[in-house]
């Protein structure tokens, strides 16, 4: 499989497959494009995001549970977009875009207008809910 590199030398060759399957993913997201923007310079707490703030601060679509906030948060995580940001006591509720985020988040910053087609949802609901590697 072709190996994808969006960077410079400075970032980690992904396969094809897995830079697709994490745009997938963040696109069909509930979360906007300018969250992963603000994860890119620093880490963003999941009380920023859930509930109203995270719609006033443009980070949601819409109103997110702090559950339901962070089980998509979760899943970005696992697909390896985001990472939970640790300090000196342990794992904090906050969140940092790891090196793929930062490439697939790039591309995106590219071409704003890309959105979840009808397949991409249907594939990212397959991928979530069987975990297959598409």
């Amino acid at each position: 499989m072709p190996a994808v590199n969006l960077q410079s030398q400075n970032s980690f060759p992904y396969p094809a497959s897995t830079v697709e399957r994490a745009e997938r993913s963040l696109v069909c997201s509930p979360f906007n494009l300018c969250l992963f923007a603000a994860m890119r310079h620093q880490s963003v707490p999941v009380g920023a995001i859930a509930l109203d703030s995270g719609v006033k601060s443009g980070y949601t679509k819409r109103p997110l549970s702090e559950l339901a906030c962070d089980n998509a948060l979760d899943w970005l995580i696992q697909v390896g977009i985001l990472r939970r940001e640790v300090d000196g006591q342990g794992i904090t509720d906050s969140f940092r875009l790891t090196p793929l985020g930062r490439q697939v988040v790039e591309k995106l910053q590219e071409n704003p207008k890309r959105s979840a087609s009808w397949r991409d949802r249907l594939y990212d609901f397959l991928t979530r809910t069987f975990r297959l590697p598409f």
